[in-house]
Order: structure tokens, then C-alpha cells, then sequence
């Protein structure tokens, strides 16, 4: 490969660039809170990583603390660690299959090149920095709403779970991308 041809990625914590406090506060405590909910791979995995990075005065586990202060101290973890944002991401993703199915088929729709809706997306090295200009938030806000009317979610877990299945962030905006790379 070229260097030219070759995919940049940039690692998965550079989402925090995207997400205000608030909203990764909401998004842990929605994983946190349902832990029980995932996979067993995927809750034994958590468990382990807040074990290894969750450092809480008072607890030597940090995955023994009481919700608040897991969801408190788990930001600078989040913010610091990509396999940590990874597992977060995909664990919230599991726990949203409706709208990740939605957001899914609105991008295949869309004709963007998608891995299978249930792949394990925290394996891969980080999100691709190259986005289709076309495609900015505001147009797949409005087709997402023209496509699904009904739906009431947030306009941060859509965004959230566009970027989460595409695997992308909008770094590069960019215009001249072929359509069969979108």
C-alpha cells in the first residue's frame, strides 16, 4: 500500500474532542447501570478493565464501588484509555440493538461501507478521521428523522451511534472522497 492509500486512524479516545462531559457522564452511567444486561465477554471485560483503571480512594476494586462514584471516576478513564472507550462504546451499543439497527439501515441506505451491524467494533485501532462531506450531523439528523419519525432518541445517541458504526469521526470533512469509500 501507498502511504496515500493507507487508512489513518486516530486513536478511540479522541471521541472526548466530540462528546461534551455531560453526555460521557450519561453514556457510563447507562453502560455502569446495566452491566448485567451485556454479553459475558463483554461485562467480564469491563469489569476487568474498571478493576485495572478505576482507582477510588476506599476501594482497592474500583468495580466494587457504588454507581456514583464508578460513573464519576470513569471519565478520566475515559478520556485517557482507547481499549476503555472502546469497550464502553460497543457495551452501549449492545444495550441500544433498536437503534443501532436504525442507524445501521439508515447508513447502508445512505450507500456508506459498513462493517455487519453486530461486529465487535472495539478491536479495530481507532475511528477513520476521513468523513463525507455530504453527510454532515445536520443531514443525517433530518434523514434519520424523515426515515424513522417515530423514534424520539437523542440527537447525541445518534450522532454517537453513527460515529460508533461507521467508524468514523468528522476530522476531515471531505468532499472529493470517491462514493464507493463513503
Amino acid at each position: 500500500m501507498t502511504e496515500e492509500t493507507q487508512a489513518q486512524f486516530v486513536p478511540f479516545h479522541a471521541i472526548n474532542q466530540f462528546m461534551m462531559a455531560e453526555y460521557r457522564q450519561e453514556i457510563l452511567h447507562k453502560v455502569f447501570s446495566r452491566l448485567d444486561q451485556l454479553p459475558v465477554g463483554r461485562k467480564s471485560t469491563l469489569q476487568n478493565q474498571i478493576k485495572r483503571y478505576l482507582k477510588l480512594p476506599g476501594f482497592r476494586n474500583g468495580a466494587l464501588a457504588p454507581l456514583s462514584l464508578k460513573v464519576k471516576g470513569a471519565g478520566t478513564v475515559f478520556e485517557q484509555h482507547p481499549d476503555f472507550v472502546a469497550q464502553i462504546l460497543m457495551a452501549w451499543s449492545e444495550l441500544n440493538l433498536e437503534l443501532r439497527q436504525q442507524i445501521y439501515d439508515l447508513l447502508v441506505e445512505r450507500k456508506w461501507e459498513l462493517l455487519p451491524a453486530d461486529v465487535d467494533r472495539s478491536k479495530l485501532p481507532g475511528f477513520l478521521a476521513r468523513w463525507p462531506k455530504e453527510d454532515s450531523y445536520d443531514v443525517l439528523d433530518a434523514a434519520f428523522a424523515a426515515k424513522y419519525p417515530d423514534v424520539k432518541a437523542h440527537e447525541y445517541d445518534i450522532r454517537l451511534m453513527i460515529v460508533w458504526l461507521s467508524g468514523r469521526l468528522p476530522y476531515d470533512m471531505d468532499e472529493d472522497e470517491e462514493e464507493d469509500e463513503v
